[in-house]
């Protein structure tokens, strides 16, 4: 009866839903590719029997990246169905793509769509990545015999509260899962709890992640033909950046860096900096090195390694407002030193494990974060030791990829 009144609501929001595309497709147009995707209609023909994975914006397509490549290293010719919900995730996701392979839009959860998308694509089984569930989806891939699973799974206090406010709708899907991975055994507990059947606790995917060989070789060499250290404020959401310009000290002698997560902010973001006072110089103005500015802007997507390459220390975007934090995994495979702030809920285990071994400080405030990040960089010793730390940090929780490529194997062949 729930999931019947949940499914009016969608089917009755489809309008708004399409008015939504369009709104977000005048910045973003990726967002107008393949609409009727969105509600379960595809035209590309198809082949059955795919492996399908979930990963529905840019942080969960990167880290499908890696648990790909573990599979394709133990099955070569595994065929792959990528979905998205997102024009980020789906435009990194094109580069994942093999022949063999597909990608489409992940349909809106209503019952006629959700039908429609399992009868066109078929997949031998599905795998969704860290916290997407979705009701009707879960329901119609169990009767259909469709293996649903959810890998490298996350659920944070605060998502649990939600859910289980919406457990009469919530609690069947999480139980109608064929098996559930967590990160942590915390993460585990909480799954449960929503109502899910863990089966195993293997860490975190982005520890398996290999930085770009040559993106970090060219950051180093940037920042060691410059004339000052390189204080960077990494995946930077809205509001952050605004911080950080308030906290800079007009006698730092630092270079910074704002890298922001979304690219539809890029221009937004440029002016924000203009309008503080500072000149900019943005990454995809550069030809061979950066150009001289007070402050430089990481306009492109995909070279995250450069960017904490060229960095001595990177500000952790997303934690110095309450939106939970941005991955410090990846910083730390490229040997770079990280200062959070207090919002780290989306990667709490992570956070509090990489301040154990000294990877990384913890403040209150951006004010604290620009003072500790600029002490860092100016104690050569503290620095050495910070990045050292970081190596043996990322070093130490290798092993999921293996693990959960092993386990939706199994599954498929079952």
């Amino acid at each position: 009866m729930i999931r019947t009144l949940y499914s009016l609501v969608v089917m009755g929001a489809q309008p708004l839903l399409r008015r939504k595309l369009r709104r977000r497709g005048a910045a973003e147009p990726g967002y107008l590719e393949h609409v009727d995707e969105r509600f379960g209609q595809y035209q590309a023909r198809t082949e059955p029997g795919r492996l399908w994975i979930h990963a529905v914006s840019l942080g969960e397509t990167r880290a499908a990246q890696i648990l790909i490549d573990a599979l394709r290293r133990l099955e070569p010719g595994i065929r792959i169905l990528l979905t998205h919900g997102t024009a980020t995730g789906r435009a990194d996701g094109r580069r994942l793509l093999r022949e063999g392979d597909a990608q489409a839009w992940l349909p809106w959860d209503t019952p006629q769509a959700v039908r429609r998308f399992l009868n066109h694509h078929q997949p031998s089984a599905g795998v969704l990545m860290e916290t997407e569930v979705w009701p009707n989806l879960a329901a119609h891939c169990q009767a259909r015999g469709v293996p649903l699973v959810l890998a490298n799974a996350r659920l944070s206090e605060k998502s649990l509260r939600q859910t289980r406010r919406l457990a009469g709708l919530s609690r069947p899907a999480y139980a109608s899962l064929a098996a559930v991975w967590a990160q942590t055994e915390a993460d585990a507990r909480r799954l449960a709890r929503a109502g899910a059947t863990v089966k195993g606790v293997f860490g975190n995917l982005k520890f398996d992640a290999t930085p770009d060989a040559q993106q970090l070789e060219r950051g180093r060499s940037w920042r060691a033909n410059g004339t000052r250290p390189v204080v960077m404020l990494a995946s930077a959401r809205e509001g952050e950046e605004a911080l950080l310009l308030q906290a800079i000290p007009s006698d730092a002698a630092v270079q910074w860096l704002i890298v922001p997560r979304h690219p539809q902010r890029f221009d937004e973001v440029a002016a924000l900096v203009a309008q503080a006072g500072f000149s900019v110089a943005r990454r995809s103005e550069w030809a061979d090195a950066p150009a001289p500015a007070d402050v430089w802007i990481g306009d492109s997507l995909g070279e995250m390694p450069l960017y904490y390459a060229l960095a001595d220390v990177a500000l952790l975007g997303g934690s110095f407002e309450p939106l939970g934090g941005q991955n410090l995994i990846e910083a730390a495979a490229c040997d770079c030193p990280v200062v959070m702030g207090p919002h780290t809920f989306n990667f709490a285990e992570a956070a509090e494990l990489s301040l154990a071994a000294g990877a990384a400080r913890r403040v209150a405030s951006m004010a604290e974060g620009v003072q500790a990040a600029l002490a860092l960089v100016r104690d050569d010793a503290a620095r050495t030791a910070a990045v050292a730390a970081s190596r043996a940090f990322a070093e130490a929780h290798r092993g999921a990829a293996q693990k959960t490529a092993e386990a939706i194997l199994a599954l498929v062949t079952r």
